[in-house]
């Protein structure tokens, strides 16, 4: 018997994992949940200032409440995810607010068709691009993610440590207009992180002599005081009287011309935006950036960018997308969030259990496989959802505030309870609650915070082991060059953005 070509084996694998995902995608638990987490989603993505990851923090503790399996609160929270990436163009065309930091590029084409009399086009134009998107991004994911695992089999305890300093950089230096913001953010984290007892000496670390704080705090109660609860406070503030609709929204038709003019655009941003999302710390708001000026650089200045076209809307919407399904692939394989959004789901995954990285895929092929199997349902579903039920979501930006606030409390409150059974974590959350908005208002970001929080005990590990293995010398943490490598990207991230900020920040300065 001939053997099978080495190309043969690996796609019979790869068809044999993807049948592995759709038995556990194509339960109807399973497809319920993706359903739910993609209604749930869009509506989080449509109210301004909400955004994925605060949708996700918030919904978290309910995925404890209710029992859900590892797989099935995964399948949940990507949905939401997914359906927040989504849901963030309804609020940026009609209000010319955008619903998260990623959908901001869309606000300068979709505003000004909305103003044209062309608000449903814009939405079911962007709904279409943002399918295109994620849909590609999932198959990037599925067809990357197996060869990454392959490549982290080669890393040592110096190579995650500057892999974990490399997340910290460009995630710091994207999520804030300030580095040296980011920076205290960061070092806020990792102190965070050292509290508790310490694994090697048995010795207690910054507990003030609090047993409640021994072992250390839960990085959920952090994650929910710090997002949700924050927001809360944020969006009383900032959003609590801001609730009418900026464009009415009229008939909603499918502009098919436009969408066969704009597939090339939503290809090329979709391809952009995937490996824009795959590098770690990035995240969407890169991703929409770079297809934005991508296409306004190929379509030049008759392309009309900027004014009102349909090509404005695909791009950006085809590019943040495709970015958000591209962070997936370094929190599953390397275990390192491709994004603030991402990491908050690595919480998720460490609550339950699951550490990611490249023995995932062998050791949790259902999870893995059930979740690429999943995205690809819930990307279909969400175009199903968002062309003919965009009325349903625009209503939702009408719901006041004090109907939409106390709900999301009470979520965040029931949750941790549930989850820990503690008073001391809903005293400790509303304190992170209150750290998390003092935070915002001096536009210090939380992203950071969360990082620390989540990979400090990990950096901290990889640094002993570096330590260990070479005497003490620290020089070995520059010894290998995927080492040296990941040193030089994250001094590069840190200081890259202190060049590009005006770039970054111009499209901002749009007038209504």
């Amino acid at each position: 018997m001939f053997p099978f070509p080495k190309d043969c084996l690996a796609d019979m694998e790869l068809l044999s994992n993807l049948a592995i995902g759709f038995s556990v995608a194509l339960s109807p638990f399973t497809l319920m949940l993706a359903v739910i987490g993609c209604f749930l989603g869009t509506i989080i993505g449509a109210l301004p200032g909400l955004g994925p990851s605060n949708g996700v923090a918030i919904l978290i503790p309910l995925t404890f409440s209710i029992g859900l399996d590892a797989t099935s609160a995964l399948v949940l929270m990507t949905s939401v995810y997914y359906g927040a990436m989504y849901g963030g163009r309804i609020s940026s065309i009609l209000l010319n607010i955008p619903g998260d930091e990623p959908a901001l590029m869309t606000t300068l084409d979709g505003y000004p068709m909305a103003k044209a009399g062309r608000a449903g086009d814009a939405l079911v134009l962007s709904g279409v691009a943002s399918f295109i998107g994620a849909f590609l991004a999932t198959i990037g994911l599925m067809l990357l993610a197996p060869w990454l695992t392959q490549v982290a089999y080669l890393f040592g305890p110096a190579e995650y440590f500057a892999l974990y300093l490399l997340a910290f950089c460009t995630l710091g230096g994207i999520a804030s207009n300030n580095q040296a913001k980011a920076a205290v953010a960061s070092c806020i984290g990792l102190a965070i992180a050292m509290i508790g007892v310490d694994n090697t000496s048995g010795m207690p670390r910054l507990t003030g002599g609090n047993l409640h704080l021994a072992d250390g705090v839960d990085f959920l109660v952090a994650i929910v005081g710090l997002f949700a609860v924050a927001e809360v406070f944020f969006f009383i503030e900032s959003h609590g009287k801001n609730t009418s609709i900026g464009v009415k929204l009229e008939k909603v038709t499918i502009p098919v011309k436009d969408i066969v003019n704009t597939t090339g655009t939503a290809l090329r941003s979709s391809v952009i935006g995937f490996f824009a999302g795959v590098l770690p710390g990035a995240g969407a708001s890169l991703g929409s950036f770079m297809a934005y000026m991508a296409e306004k650089s190929y379509a030049g200045e008759k392309g009309g960018l900027g004014t009102g076209v349909a090509r404005g809307v695909v791009a950006p919407e085809a590019g943040n997308n495709a970015a958000a399904g591209g962070a997936l692939v370094p929190m599953l394989t390397l275990g390192v969030p491709g994004s603030g959004t991402t990491a908050v789901l690595l919480a998720l995954l460490m609550t339950l259990n699951i550490t990611p990285g490249p023995t995932l895929f062998t050791d949790r092929p259902e999870v893995v496989w059930g979740l690429i199997a999943s995205l690809l349902i819930a990307n279909i579903v969400l175009l199903l959802m968002n062309v003919p039920m965009v009325k349903v979501f625009v209503r939702i930006l009408q719901v006041p505030p004090q109907i939409l606030l106390p709900g999301v409390t009470m979520i965040s409150f029931v949750g941790i309870f549930s989850l820990s059974g503690s008073y001391f974590d809903l005293l400790l959350m509303i304190g992170f609650g209150v750290l998390g908005y003092v935070l915002r208002k001096l536009d210090v970001p939380t992203v950071p915070i969360i990082l620390g929080i989540l990979l400090g005990g990990h950096m901290e590990d990889a640094l002993r082991r570096a330590m260990v293995l070479s005497s003490g010398d620290w020089t070995f943490l520059f010894s290998s060059g995927i080492a040296s490598g990941l040193w030089i990207a994250a001094i590069g991230g840190f200081i890259a953005p202190m060049f590009l900020r005006k770039a970054l920040t111009k499209p901002q300065r749009v007038s209504d």
